[in-house]
């Protein structure tokens, strides 16, 4: 377990987890052990976590001077680690309590952040007070709970001003969006992870700062700041996150559904998704009514654009070796589809709503006479965004694509493989149904595309009858057919000569 020495030569220690660039993480509490965080719901798989120990937490030295626990000289212990640490600059993720040590850090120090993290977090120091009629709103979200009437008659003696350890404890199945035994075991631990009432008491005194001289110098800040929320959670809201959100220039507010004041342990790869595509530099994200979809873009910003859409199971990464060469002369925009990669996972995946994924995500850039390229999956959703919008799409290129007849024979639902990770598997089996049983007028409207076409088939080694393939290209007034003999992953297997039939098409 390593250690250092903080400006005052407490001796502070932190915990290294998973790999990947580092990501500081300070816990909430406040001055709760960060064991809590165990791995952050698998955030460990992308990025090493260092947990530190707030000073008198966990394997951390309590100070000599007591007012040290104050949120505004616990900033100085950040510091200390990031020097320790040897970065210039550092990714900081802070939860609950912590939200305000960090807002202070990334006042005092905001050319030392190169991103900001905040996991339902305390905003006081932004001048954000979360009121009582706000806790007893989001407490009725619960009321469907078995647990609720006995959790909300100790929350209202709180409120009214009653404390006792009894009512604390009744009301801890509000911060978790399911009270189930992982819930529970974590709640069980918190008062046994916790610095003393005093230290705790000194954290949250008073003159620790100035809220608005805090939220001018975060106005001023230009480090990219994710305010991650619980849609069932009071500290903060839904709204409050949005609210602390906007004082950044560069801030992005998240709802997760379903999820409370501990978000990683109500649904872990949601929380890893989101925090995994807001950490990315490589990666933005875009709202598509109300469905995140990650975005990865590649070339100058004033270059025609070219869209890549990747096939079931992959992600917009797939194409990175395609995109790098396209982005000499073009903007090359990859999206992660819905029930991909860092895209939302949410559950329904008609083929019509990924295609309207794209089309708000297409809007809300501005992009309009697109190159369009889709691989299988990516390739119905590119015809089907074709023919539904004629004059969006300049040229249309199919990568081996599944003709969207009835399936014959017809596709049967199977079980996940284990190695199947990168995405929902319920998305594979919803596709069943539609390959099976196709709108008819997916396939009558192929006459609909405008645009010149090129189908380029994958040949005998594809599980895609290429006859139909041909037919395709039969039925789109400027379509035309080519085959690479690569099977069905062609820009994967035979990526040059995937290149040069773009090119001969005039991509």
């Amino acid at each position: 377990m390593p250690k250092f020495s903080a400006y005052d030569g407490t001796e502070l220690a932190y915990h290294l987890k998973g790999e990947g660039p580092p990501l500081i993480c300070l816990p909430g509490g406040p001055l709760r052990a960060s064991a809590y965080f165990d791995e952050l719901g698998g955030l460990t798989a992308h990025r090493q976590l260092v947990l530190l120990d707030l000073r008198g937490s966990g394997d951390s030295e309590a100070p000599a001077d007591p007012s040290t626990y104050r949120r505004d000289r616990l900033v100085d212990d950040i510091e200390a680690l990031r020097e320790h640490l040897g970065l210039e600059r550092t990714d900081l993720l802070a939860h609950s309590a912590a939200g305000d040590l960090a807002l202070l850090y990334a006042a005092r120090h905001p050319g030392r952040l190169s991103s900001l993290a905040l996991v339902t977090p305390v905003a006081q120091a932004a001048g954000i007070v979360i009121t009582d009629q706000e806790r007893r709103e989001a407490a009725e979200l619960r009321s469907g709970e078995p647990w609720y009437p006995a959790a909300r008659a100790a929350l209202d003696k709180l409120l009214d001003g009653g404390f006792s350890a009894e009512l604390m404890a009744a009301i801890r199945p509000f911060a978790y969006g399911r009270w189930d035994a992982a819930a529970q075991a974590l709640a069980a631990r918190s008062a046994a992870e916790r610095a003393g009432e005093e230290a705790r008491t000194r954290y949250w005194a008073d003159g620790a700062f100035d809220a608005q001289a805090i939220t001018a110098a975060l106005a001023a800040s230009e480090v990219p700041v994710l305010v991650l929320a619980g849609e069932l959670d009071s500290e903060p809201g839904p709204a409050r996150a949005r609210e602390l959100a906007a004082l950044f220039p560069h801030g992005e507010a998240v709802v997760m559904r379903g999820a409370a004041h501990f978000p990683w342990l109500d649904d872990p790869g949601a929380f890893v998704r989101t925090v995994t595509a807001f950490l990315d530099p490589e990666v933005r994200t875009l709202d598509a009514a109300g469905v995140r979809i990650a975005h990865r873009t590649w070339g100058e910003p004033a270059a025609p654009p070219v869209v890549l859409l990747h096939c079931l199971g992959a992600d917009g990464a797939d194409w990175r070796e395609v995109a790098g060469q396209l982005a000499a002369a073009y903007r090359v925009h990859a999206f992660d589809l819905r029930g991909h990669g860092l895209s939302d996972w949410p559950g329904d995946y008609g083929l019509e709503a990924v295609r309207d994924d794209v089309l708000d995500c297409l809007d809300a850039l501005g992009l309009d006479r697109i190159t369009l390229i889709g691989h299988s999956l990516g390739g119905s959703v590119a015809q089907l965004i074709a023919s539904h919008r004629p004059g969006l799409v300049a040229r249309l290129v199919l990568e081996d694509p599944p003709p969207l007849l009835p399936a014959d024979p017809p596709m049967v639902r199977s079980a996940q493989p284990d190695d199947a990770t990168g995405f929902d598997w319920e998305f594979k089996l919803q596709s069943v149904g539609y390959r099976n049983a196709p709108d008819p007028a997916w396939w009558d409207d192929l006459g609909r595309i405008t645009a010149p076409t090129l189908i380029v088939a994958g040949g005998a080694d594809s599980h895609l009858p290429q006859d139909l393939l041909a037919e395709m290209a039969d039925r789109i007034p400027d379509g035309r057919l080519v085959t690479i003999d690569a099977g069905h992953l062609v820009h994967q297997a035979r990526p040059a000569d995937f290149l040069s039939e773009l090119k001969a098409f005039g991509i």
